[in-house]
Formats: structure tokens, C-alpha cells, sequence
């Protein structure tokens, strides 16, 4: 399981940010998703890759952009 960081700045509520840890639950149900609204930030524990975890949070209707980045 490996730790990867994302800045969404489309999340601005408490809804996007139940939004954002279901759409990472329902690809990894072991993952662990912790959001940081404030910041806008999101760090997900899991098994997939950062390409994988990016795509269910964008198919979910965010725009996720590897933190650093």
C-alpha cells in the first residue's frame, strides 16, 4: 500500500469531500482517503496506483493534480 497526495481544487464542501472518499472506496475498499478541505488537499492510502486512484476521483468530477506538481 503506498501514500499518494493530490490538490483538488474543485473541492470547496463537505459533500465534494464525501464525493471524492467514496469514489476512492469504491475503487479500493481497503484504502484509506484523508482530505484536508482546507488545503484542498486529499491523501489516499492504497493498493492502486496514483494513475488509478487520479482517474476515480476524476470520473467522480474533480480535477485532481498530483500534489508537488
Amino acid at each position: 500500500m503506498s501514500t499518494i497526495a493530490f490538490t483538488v481544487q474543485d473541492m470547496t464542501c463537505g459533500h465534494c469531500a464525501a464525493t471524492i472518499t467514496d469514489a476512492v472506496k469504491s475503487l479500493d475498499p481497503d484504502g484509506r482517503c484523508e482530505i484536508d478541505l482546507a488545503a484542498r488537499r486529499v491523501t489516499v492510502a492504497s493498493a492502486f496506483s496514483a494513475d488509478r486512484v487520479a482517474a476515480a476521483i476524476a470520473k467522480a468530477g474533480f480535477t485532481p493534480v498530483a500534489a508537488g506538481t
